[in-house]
Parts: structure tokens; sequence; C-alpha cells
């Protein structure tokens, strides 16, 4: 039996474990293991629309078939020592996005970032130890066994050390009504902040360390992490001239006895990204060579790209029943993106309403809207028909790509929920001669 097949057997052998343990209740605060799985399809197609050209990068101006997203996951935690526990998810990921996830650089569905082929296959999401650390005499909190969390007391008062392999979006940019493409809004540029270049090979994930120093009411985290080789590809570089580091403060806080949080990160990465002038210049010197270290399919082995970022997000509780989320983001714009999407800057904002009025308290309707830009360095580069991994349609009349969002999810059953899901995409790319594009999506999810 191959190593993929094993790995099958014993994943289908503790989901069936799994799932009928979540059917006892334990009484228990404290366990030495904690056992998830979540399974996410994601289906969409959009329609025809205007288009004056097209280029490499284009999203079709033509219906496409549906395109469908498959991922799942299997999360394991073992508490080991006081304090500290070892986390391990195996993953299974197949499928493509619409136009295989390129022409819209707030892209349409969030868990196509992932995915590097249509087949679907078996590899280690993540695999880290997690260690708390108490700070004086600090209080202990109960927490409930989560998805990568045993459940158990750690300290108030401490500092978190997580290494391994690990999403470095799980540590950052976090928000209440708008982080998790499988259970909110689809599109990138809303669960996460598209101005931020996070590392991450093709499938989202990373290696590295991140320390976190907690309070009650604020939190400091830093970190720091490896890049990809080549733009969105799936081999990290461990090299002291590509490394990628991020902070953030958090700070809780409540409006009119609403809970409310906001967080600020300042990001910079190293890599081997040529700048956007070097590829100016490779476009009218035919330098294919550059050009294919921008559209991430050839290494160069010579570093210096530098790519520096900032990020605000709020989220606010304004009724029970009623969320708000705001995020702003930017980077220098300088550099080739390397990892995650060609965006420099960014705002959004939206609303999640749960279904307590229609007596649906498990439902949720949410509605977004996104305002996306690049660089002017950027858009010389796409205007002179140069471009990235995400867009380039061989031309560009400039103007914000705009995207507004809506779903509505309905929870089914114990371990079901079905979302419904529209996308109103302006100036695809950033480009007027194109669109408007209406993107309808159906997403499934389990979750035990």
């Amino acid at each position: 039996m191959t190593v993929k097949k094993t790995l099958s057997v014993l994943i289908w052998v503790v989901v069936t474990k799994i799932a009928a343990a979540q059917q006892i209740k334990k009484d228990s605060t404290s366990t030495k293991w904690s056992m998830h799985f979540q399974t996410t399809v994601i289906s969409q197609k959009h329609t025809g629309f205007r288009s004056l050209y097209s280029g490499t990068n284009s999203l079709a101006d033509t219906v496409e078939p549906g395109a469908t997203s498959l991922t799942s996951t299997l999360f394991l935690g073992r508490k080991l020592w006081k304090n500290a526990a070892f986390y391990f998810n195996p993953e299974i990921s197949g499928g493509n996005g619409l136009s295989f996830a390129t022409g819209v650089a707030g892209a349409l569905n969030g868990e196509t970032y992932r995915i590097g082929d249509v087949k679907p296959q078996l590899f280690i999401a993540r695999a880290f130890l997690q260690q708390h650390i108490p700070l004086g005499n600090t209080a202990y909190e109960d927490v409930t066994d989560n998805f990568n969390q045993v459940a158990g007391k750690i300290p108030t008062n401490r500092i978190t050390i997580s290494a391994g392999k690990f999403a470095i979006a799980d540590f950052y940019d976090n928000n209440t009504y708008s982080k998790d493409p499988r259970t909110q809004f689809f599109n990138w540029s809303l669960w996460a902040n598209g101005a931020w270049d996070y590392p991450a090979n093709t499938r989202g994930y990373t290696f590295g360390l991140v320390t976190e120093l907690i309070k009650p009411k604020w939190a400091i985290r830093v970190s720091s992490v490896a890049v990809p080789r080549i733009a969105n590809f799936h081999l990290m570089e461990y090299n002291i001239h590509a490394h990628s580091e991020t902070l953030e403060f958090e700070y809780n806080f409540s409006v009119t006895k609403q809970p409310g949080t906001i967080r600020f990160f300042v990001s910079n990465t190293y890599s081997q990204a040529p700048s956007y002038k070097e590829g100016l210049n490779a476009i009218g010197n035919n330098d294919t060579f550059l050009l294919k270290v921008i559209h991430g399919i050839q290494e160069r082995r010579s570093y210096g790209g530098r790519k520096f970022g900032l990020g605000l997000n709020i989220n606010q509780q304004l009724t029970d029943d009623i969320g708000f989320f705001s995020r702003l983001g930017w980077n220098d714009g300088k550099y080739a993106t390397w990892a995650f999407t060609e965006i420099d800057n960014t705002i959004n904002g939206g609303i999640s309403i749960k279904g307590n009025k229609w007596k649906r308290p498990d439902d949720f309707f949410a509605i977004a809207a996104v305002s996306n830009g690049i660089s002017k360095d950027h858009r010389a580069f796409l205007k002179t028909g140069g471009y990235g991994f995400i867009i380039g349609d061989g031309n560009i009349n400039y103007g914000r790509e705009t995207i507004i969002e809506a779903c509505y999810s309905a929870k089914l059953t114990q371990f079901f929920w079905l979302t419904f899901d529209y996308q109103f995409v302006n100036n695809p790319a950033y480009n007027k001669d194109r669109g408007p594009v209406h993107v309808f999506g159906i997403r499934g999810h389990i979750a035990f």
C-alpha cells in the first residue's frame, strides 16, 4: 500500500471515530486529545461580460463551465507537557477556480489559493508545536476543545510560542465577521487584507516561528517565516536573504457594552522578487528570463526584492445580532507580488446579521464591499503588457477594482452548512475596458 493510500485510510478511520465521539457529551473540561474534521466544496459560475481585449491572465469573458474546489482537513491535537501541545493537519485539496483563479485581483474563491492541481492531492497543511509560558501570578482560563485547540486551562497572561508549519494568517489579521472562506465571505480581499502579500506556498502554508504576548485586553505578536523560492511556488526558501517578518498589535474594547477589537500590523518581506521597473525594462529589452521570474515560473537566485506593508483591521458588535467589520491595507507596490495577490492598497467594510429575527439563530446574512488598487509602477508594468501570476490583460485602462459580495449561510444539520453567494465585480484586474461581472456561488461545508 502506498503512503498516500495509507494516509487516506488513516484519515477515514480517524474521521469515523471523531464523528462518533461528537455524539458523546463530555463533562470534562480538560482532555489530552483534540480531533476535528472539515470538508468544504465551493462551486461558482459567472456571466458573460463586455471585453474590449483579453490577455494571458484575463478572466474569461464568456460563461465558463462551473468551477469547483474541494478541501478536506483533519485537525489533530495532542497535549504534551504542561502548557504545551502539538498540532497536525493532513489535508486533501483539488479542483479549480474560475479561469483558474486569474483575472480578478480580489480573487473569487478563497479556497482555490491553496490548490495547485485540479486532481485532489494529499499533503500536510500544518505540523507545529505550541507552548504557553505563564507570566507572573496569572490566573488561568478555560479553553474549549476546538480546531487546533486542546481543551483545558491556559494562563490568562502569557507568552505563546508556535513553531513549525502553519498558515501565517492563522495568527494575524483575525476578524470575527470576515476571516474564513470556508464559513464566511468567499472573496480573497474580504476574508484577508488583500494588500498583505503574506508569505505562503501555493496552498497557503509556510514554516517559521510566531511569538505572542497575550493579556486580557491586548496582545502583541511577532513572527519570522519562510517565503516561496519562486512566486506562488509550492517550495519555500531557506536563505538568510529571504524571509518575512510581521508585527501586530491587538486591542480589545467595548462600545455601549458591545465588544470590539482593533488590530494593526506591519510586515516586511525579502525575496527574489524583481521590481516592476525591472519588469518594464525586461519588456523593453525582450528579457524573457526576468519576465518568467515575475510570472512565477523561473528562479533567478538574485535577492533584493522587498515589500513593506501596513494593515488596519476592526470588528465591532453593534447589537446582539449585528456586527460590523472593516480593513485598510497598503504596501509600497515597488516589487512583484510573491505569494498572495496583486493588490497594493485596499479598503473594505461590511456587516453580518444573525438569523435570530427570523428564528434561524445559526444562520447569518452578510454583505460587504471592497475597493482595491495598485501602485503607479504596477500600473505601468500592466499597461506595457506585463503580467504576474494573478492578473494581466495585455493592456490596462486603469480603474479601481470594486467588489460587492453578499452571502447567506444556513445551518441545515448539526454538522452541515449551505451557503449561497453573489459577487459583483467592477473593473476586474483594474481594467475599465472589461466587465462588470456577476458571479454566483454555492458552498457546502461539513465540520465536526
